[in-house]
């Protein structure tokens, strides 16, 4: 029991070792600012409302590709009653022109790999672009 004040004190500095990032920001000020997309010019529309597509993008495409490649189905109606083609190349690269500026940008601020790339190429390497 003489341990209590040692395991006591190496429980606070544990704490504060995992919480510093946060105290550190507020005692700064500063919070993460999300990245800063390039947006298309071309098109004001989504095939879906922006807040959907910044938090369930993913649903969405997962969704078209089970569609598309399990029952054979290629054409999309969205929200407003348009109809798109289910493609990410096709579709979703025709306004978001690029993957640098747009997709990865937000990809890397969240720290995730999307599979996508796996399987599909960045339309701006077809056209001789950089990645």
């Amino acid at each position: 029991m003489r341990e209590r004040g040692l395991i006591l004190a190496g429980l606070l500095l544990l704490l504060a070792l995992f919480t510093f990032p946060v105290w550190y920001n507020l005692a700064a000020g500063t919070t993460a600012r999300p990245p800063d997309l390039k947006l298309p010019v071309n098109e004001k529309h989504c095939v879906a409302p922006v807040e959907y597509m910044r938090t369930r993008h993913t649903d969405l495409l997962i969704a078209w590709r089970e569609q598309v490649v399990r029952e054979g189905q290629r054409e999309f109606t969205a929200f407003d009653g348009k109809r798109y083609q289910m493609s990410l190349t096709k579709t979703c690269m025709s306004c978001h022109t690029s993957k640098a500026d747009f997709c990865d940008k937000c990809h890397n601020y969240a720290g995730v790999k999307p599979a996508c790339w796996d399987c599909h190429v960045d339309p701006a390497l077809l056209k001789g672009g950089k990645a």
